[in-house]
């Protein structure tokens, strides 16, 4: 385990992570405000620390992140796969454990766009046959 420091992003939907990792006491900020007050919900505190928590390293490091972009579901995927990309990054062993997990794979799925003619992406307008 190195002791300098890590930087990763990672991404889901339209928000984008630059998670900052190095040792310390398992300090956690998310655009300068502690985790548990960025993500209000106890759900996706536990998503963000989900990559810390299958490789035992809860309390092994300070985590500084800047995110943006997106809603607060995208933003903690983002900052999940920011975290589990730092993890390997500080020790190559953790990776068979993140992928399990299915902590290592980017999420592709995003909106899809409007298309002419139609009122969203896949909703048509009624049809009249008469």
């Amino acid at each position: 385990m190195s002791t300098n420091s890590t930087l990763k992003v990672g991404r889901r939907k339209t928000a984008t992570a630059r998670v900052l990792m190095k040792s310390g006491n398992g300090e956690i900020k998310i655009n300068k405000k502690d985790a548990k007050e960025y993500f209000r919900t106890q759900n996706l505190y536990e998503e963000v620390l989900h990559p810390l928590k299958a490789t035992n390293t809860l309390g092994n490091y300070d985590i500084n992140i800047i995110v943006s972009g997106g809603g607060f579901t995208g933003q903690a995927g983002a900052i999940k796969l920011g975290i589990a990309r730092a993890l390997v990054q500080n020790n190559l062993e953790l990776k068979s454990t993140l992928r399990k997990e299915g902590l290592m794979t980017r999420d592709p799925r995003a909106v899809e766009r409007k298309k002419c003619g139609q009122p969203k992406a896949r909703k048509k307008f009624q049809f009249s046959k008469r």
